[in-house]
């Protein structure tokens, strides 16, 4: 009841203060400060202040609230101690992932060529050499040479 009052005395200010900017031919701000004087009044008919007043002064609300806020902490501590085990259960259940390996290489990937690596880039800068050295008409087909082994490799 007392909101109700305190909302309809701001309206009322506000529009007698819109009325004086119209006195003094401000439209604009006239037109301004009454829309903005009458939101109380309109909170006040459709019941929203009184159902902000319940949820303000009830302790039994704000208890809601604390356990809402309590929840969600909790769930938030889970989901940081999950993160940092990695997912897996137990000391025992990582100690044995560890150790077997699993997870290092997905199970569908290829096999490692066995000319990769270093040593097999120096072969290739080798053979470029003597391609080089032997003339410009073998050039081409050493270009070929690479891409068929690339291909060769991969299966293709």
């Amino acid at each position: 009841m007392l909101t109700s009052t305190v909302c309809a005395a701001v309206s009322a200010a506000g529009l007698g203060i819109a009325a004086i900017a119209a006195y003094r031919k401000r439209f604009l701000a006239a037109l301004r400060i009454a829309a903005f004087s009458l939101i109380p009044i309109g909170l006040v008919m459709t019941g929203v202040i009184d159902w902000v007043t319940n949820i303000v002064f009830k302790p039994t609300v704000w208890a809601g609230f604390g356990l809402l806020a309590l929840s969600a902490l909790l769930l938030a501590i889970g989901r940081t101690v999950e993160r940092r085990r990695g997912g897996i259960g137990s000391r025992k259940e990582r100690k044995a992932a560890a150790a077997s390996g699993a997870g290092a290489v997905a199970p569908a990937a290829s096999a490692p060529s066995l000319t990769a690596g270093r040593g097999a880039d120096r072969q290739s800068a080798k053979e470029a050499a003597k391609a080089k050295a032997k003339g410009a008409s073998s050039a081409p087909k050493d270009d070929f040479s690479d891409i068929e082994a690339i291909l060769k490799k991969h299966g293709i």
